[in-house]
């Protein structure tokens, strides 16, 4: 399955989006990285190395910009009608989603049609070490219960 049909899937699981929202607001963790890192099995250092450095990038020049534009649209912010605001905050919300897209594909393309053969925890622990600084392995361990 690709990449991006197998994250919407597997956010859809009950407890996946808590779990992966309490890692990025709480740890400062990348869910793309994580998921990415469950799909493709991976626990190579040097690949989760390159794969951080990526991630970080595209987090600065697209994902965060745009994530902070979208939080910022969320209260009312007057004279600006609401529904002109909440028009332009689902269409910076769909840009963040497609950004999100992309950074996962590009890891996809990193890892190529190899699979490291790691397990989802493990995985996630990888990844995590990876993005420094790590987040606790029970957060880990919650969203690789989520995961199944």
């Amino acid at each position: 399955m690709a990449i991006w049909e197998w994250t919407l899937e597997a956010y859809g699981r009950p407890g996946v989006a808590d779990a992966c929202l309490r890692l990025q607001d709480d740890f400062g963790q990348n869910t793309d990285l994580l998921l990415w890192a469950v799909w493709a099995e991976i626990k190579d250092p040097a690949l989760l190395d390159r794969a951080a450095a990526a991630a970080r990038a595209w987090d600065q020049v697209a994902l965060m910009p745009l994530r902070e534009v979208r939080r910022a649209l969320k209260p009312p912010a007057p004279p600006v009608a609401d529904a002109a605001r909440e028009d332009l905050r689902r269409d910076v919300k769909a840009a963040e989603l497609r950004a999100e897209r992309v950074l996962l594909e590009t890891l996809a393309d990193l890892a190529g049609e190899a699979r490291g053969g790691a397990h989802a925890l493990e995985a996630l622990k990888a990844a995590s070490a990876a993005w420094k600084p790590a987040a606790p392995d029970a957060e880990l361990a919650a969203l690789a219960a989520a995961l199944g």
